[in-house]
């Protein structure tokens, strides 16, 4: 057997001991399928007394997880760290200058600064595996850079963030809002102390971007994500969306379209959606993620699974070694940086669908036709309607409509003509239905 695949390991949280583990408790077969030994040489954490559940006694410790890329008994560099700046890239970077490869579960670093790393990677000669970055356990990023290679994929969307369908579906169950439902998600460990990341659909986004550049041959473009989280949705748009024969998920969608010119253009959003009963997505509960693809020739696949925790994102971690432990480099984003495509961010006026479109509005005559002539004057149908009165909230009533199909352009000119209105006491919240 060849010489071992000798690892430094920067960052020793649930994932980094989930390395650890998964590498002693399936050492035999992981060496049998990468054709070598993984052994882990180096680590580096920030408190070096903390128990972590693992034996790190055989493993040299750096104070500074920096400098390990410079060690000479190490071929590969693990950074599990997270952040997308600050000492994270600065260990990537090093690695790849100093000829070691990278495997990494930062989703924001690769979102942020992922071209220049693989161009580098590309200089140098080594490898950069991202496999972790996205949808944890999942094997999505190798399903599209080699199961569904052959394919032109014309569509890619899913449930991108565990912590928002943990909300939205225990919100569906249960009947409770959003605030208190985000409580108990950040109490069993669903969501962090701060959530900002994962409700205001930021994380999501940072996958769709790194998804998109690899299902499009496409570079990353994180800046022109259109996006919006979850937090302002009520238990009564639950309730609304239940009725009409729709769950809402937090859907990341990105596809290629015709821009000015003709050129390829790149559509890419986070948003809630209405997705109805019948599809895939709509029977994906709890801290699950789950990956749909459309290919010309290979049609709908469906990736599913645990997005996040120890196991399954150690387990798209340690696949990543055995790829660079048979010699398997790769271009990380499928084709060489050179080859990348410039997509200019695709327009969405004309994007035809319909949409739910729910407004809270003060209890008082007129505020019906007023927003119904705002809707007629911007050439918007409405399919259905429904007003529910909240006397909890002194008086305030929720006005739902869900409109025939029509170019989102009339939507955004009905709102804008709605703009200041005294009758609005909040900001209209818009989610589009998503197509079987």
């Amino acid at each position: 057997m060849a010489e071992p695949l000798r690892i430094a390991l920067a960052g020793l949280g649930t994932v980094g001991a989930g390395v650890i583990r998964l590498l002693d408790a399936n050492r035999e077969l992981i060496a049998n399928r990468a054709g070598r030994d993984i052994v882990v040489v180096a680590v580096s954490a920030r408190d070096r007394t903390k128990d972590r559940g693992v034996d790190l006694s055989p493993f040299a410790w750096e104070d500074d997880m920096t400098v390990m890329a410079a060690r000479e008994d190490i071929d590969v560099v693990v950074e599990l760290v997270g952040g997308s700046d600050g000492p994270a890239l600065t260990l990537a970077r090093n690695a790849i200058r100093e000829g070691k490869a990278l495997v990494t579960a930062n989703k924001a670093m690769i979102a942020h600064h992922g071209l220049a790393l693989a161009r580098d990677a590309e200089t140098s000669g080594v490898a950069l595996k991202f496999e972790a970055a996205v949808a944890g356990g999942i094997p999505v990023i190798k399903g599209l850079r080699e199961g569904a290679a052959a394919n032109v994929i014309e569509r890619i969307y899913g449930i991108l963030n565990g912590t928002c369908n943990y909300i939205l579906s225990t919100m569906e169950e249960t009947g409770r809002d959003f605030g208190d439902v985000l409580e108990d998600a950040q109490r069993l460990g669903y969501a962090e102390a701060d959530p900002t990341f994962d409700i205001e659909g930021i994380d999501a986004a940072h996958k769709l971007s790194i998804l998109a550049a690899i299902a499009f041959g496409a570079e990353l473009d994180f800046a022109n994500v259109d996006t919006t989280g979850i937090a302002t949705l009520r238990a009564a748009d639950i309730a609304q969306a239940e009725a009409l024969g729709y769950v809402i998920r937090l859907i990341g969608m990105a596809e290629t379209e015709a821009g000015d010119g003709g050129r390829p253009a790149l559509f890419q959003r986070v948003q809630p959606y209405l997705v109805p009963y019948g599809h895939p997505l709509a029977h994906v509960d709890g801290p699950t993620n789950a990956v749909v693809t459309e290919g010309n020739f290979s049609g709908r696949l469906l990736f599913q699974g645990a997005g996040a925790g120890d196991g399954p994102t150690a387990s798209a971690v340690v696949a990543d070694l055995i790829d660079i432990a048979r010699g398997e480099i790769g271009a990380p984003f499928s084709v060489p940086v050179a080859d990348l495509d410039k997509l200019e961010p695709a327009q969405s006026g004309h994007r035809v669908g319909r949409r739910y479109i729910r407004f809270a509005v003060n209890d008082r005559p007129g505020v019906l036709a007023e927003i119904t002539a705002a809707m007629r004057d911007a050439g918007v149908s409405i399919e259905s309607l429904l007003q529910k009165g909240r006397p909890e909230e002194g008086g305030e009533v929720l006005v739902a409509l869900v409109t025939h199909e029509g170019p989102e352009s009339c939507v955004t000119r009905a709102l804008h003509l709605l703009e200041g209105s005294p009758s609005l006491t909040a900001p209209p919240l818009v989610m589009q239905l998503l197509a079987t």
